[in-house]
């Protein structure tokens, strides 16, 4: 096995421990909080935290991802940056809190605005923990990246949780998301120390600054990508509508994105390594994919199954169920497959230090997704306007992914026939999992939805256990 590969190997399996904790406990807490809160309330947070997202891709303008690319880096540099890192966390932040009355005047909400002074105090703990945690990607220090991930999801999710259960409503959710900040910073310093020294020049950091620049660009891009559809339906349909189809894109989404940021972010500092040779940046693009491959598919194939017993048992304080969020579900655990083979080759692009391709295939997914919401939101009452945007996303997919195929072809000798090899074994166990669900449900029959989501939970378990099978079995190796 070769060096890229056991430190894509070791990577991944810290990561992915660090990460299936989190996100269930994450996950979890939120579906907990459905219950202390009415639709208004997670609608109205949901809105918020959309924008505090995009605020926060502007996160060091791109220098984190600058700085574990970079060849070298000297002591010079790294206090240079981090002045430079934090100022630029305040100047958002106060730009964020003078923006946030413009942004209530906008959706009509009565003290929307309110909810960004939390946002904009985020961002200077954000900014202060980009060096260190930069600093632990560069040096691949995986184990103590996943100790500071999942601590600070804990601590974020139980404080919005104990929030919630004292009737915080919509604050619960906003300062959960912010607390984040507060405790990634604490966790950075503790794994990672880092102490700065009272210096200054610029001119030592003008290449990553530069650098910075295009990266940032691809991060606000993918952010307001990631984020636009609920700015819209918030603005189109109301708050009720956008916790509904936050329920909907939450099931779907965040399984197959905590997937695909795991993926990225073990794969990014190894393509950084071994950009200069072709076969090796195939090799971890094809390890990166075909991890996707399994740990997706079969979710999504339990998911389109899933979907309705799930969001029938799902409500809120009032008691009403979330099932208008099944048909929305369906579509967009679709989607999520999709949407994380794509986040893969930005991936690619960014390690191989080509941001801007990267930035500019985030735009064109921005744009195509932005113009299908808007035309679905004039064109769609509420009632239907949530399922035409989850159509919207799942539209939007086949150009993207056909311009990347090319690319990996032009530029790497990434043919469809190692893309096919890499999805084949996990396409075919899902094939055979869909008919094992259907004759289950009809013996079930419609009855109790909690014995239908037994059995998809059952299936696919199974279906995992086999591919984790397999993937012993070879190894784990790329081929």
């Amino acid at each position: 096995m070769t060096t890229h590969h056991r430190l894509l190997g070791t990577g991944f399996n810290w990561l992915a421990g660090a990460t299936v904790i989190a996100k269930i406990v994450d996950f979890a807490t939120i579906l907990i909080m459905l219950l202390y809160l009415s639709k208004q309330q997670v609608g109205i947070a949901s809105l918020v935290v959309s924008i505090a997202m995009v605020v926060e891709a502007l996160n060091g303008l791109g220098t984190g991802e600058a700085l574990i690319q970079a060849r070298s880096v000297s002591r010079l540099q790294l206090d240079t940056l981090f002045w430079y890192v934090v100022g630029a966390s305040l100047l958002v932040g106060s730009l964020t809190l003078l923006a946030a009355p413009w942004i209530g005047a906008l959706y009509g909400f009565a003290g929307l605005g309110a909810y960004f002074t939390v946002v904009a105090a985020k961002q200077p703990l954000v900014g202060a923990a980009l060096i260190p945690i930069a600093m632990m990607s560069r040096d691949l220090q995986y184990r103590r990246i996943a100790i500071v991930n999942v601590c600070a999801t804990l601590a974020a999710s139980f404080t919005r949780l104990g929030l919630g259960a004292c009737g915080a409503g919509t604050w619960a959710l906003v300062a959960g998301y912010s607390a984040s900040g507060l405790y990634t910073l604490i966790g950075a310093v503790l794994a990672r120390p880092f102490r700065p020294r009272l210096r200054f020049q610029f001119s030592a950091i003008r290449p990553l600054v530069r650098f910075g620049f295009r990266s940032a660009a691809a991060n606000v891009s993918e952010q307001m990508f990631k984020n636009v559809d609920y700015m819209l339906i918030g603005l189109f349909y109301g708050p009720s509508q956008l916790a509904i189809y936050r329920v909907a894109f939450d099931i779907a989404m965040e399984p197959a994105m905590a997937v695909g940021t795991l993926v990225n972010r073990t794969t990014l500092p190894v393509i950084a390594r071994v950009a200069l040779i072709k076969r090796h940046l195939a090799e971890t693009f094809l390890w990166g994919l075909e991890r996707i491959a399994v740990l997706v598919l079969p979710l999504t194939g339990g998911l389109m199954f899933a979907a309705y017993p799930l969001t029938s048992l799902l409500h809120d304080h009032q008691g009403i169920s979330y099932v208008a969020a099944a048909l929305p579900l369906q579509i967009l655990s679709i989607a999520a497959l999709l949407r994380v083979s794509l986040l893969l080759l930005s991936t690619v692009m960014i390690g191989s230090g080509r941001p801007g391709m990267a930035a500019r295939l985030s735009l064109a997914a921005l744009l195509l997704l932005s113009m299908g919401i808007l035309v679905a939101g004039f064109a769609c009452r509420a009632q239907v306007g949530i399922v035409a945007v989850s159509a919207v996303w799942l539209a939007i997919y086949p150009l993207l992914l056909a311009w990347g195929a090319r690319y990996l072809y032009r530029d790497w000798n990434v043919s469809g026939s190692d893309l096919w090899r890499h999805f084949k074994v996990p396409f075919i166990a899902v094939g055979m999992m869909i008919p094992v669900l259907a004759i289950g449900r009809l013996l079930i029959g419609g009855g109790d939805p909690r014995l239908l989501l037994a059995l998809d939970v059952v299936v696919t378990a199974s279906v995992y256990f086999i591919l984790y099978r397999q993937q012993r079995k070879r190894s784990g190796t790329p081929r």
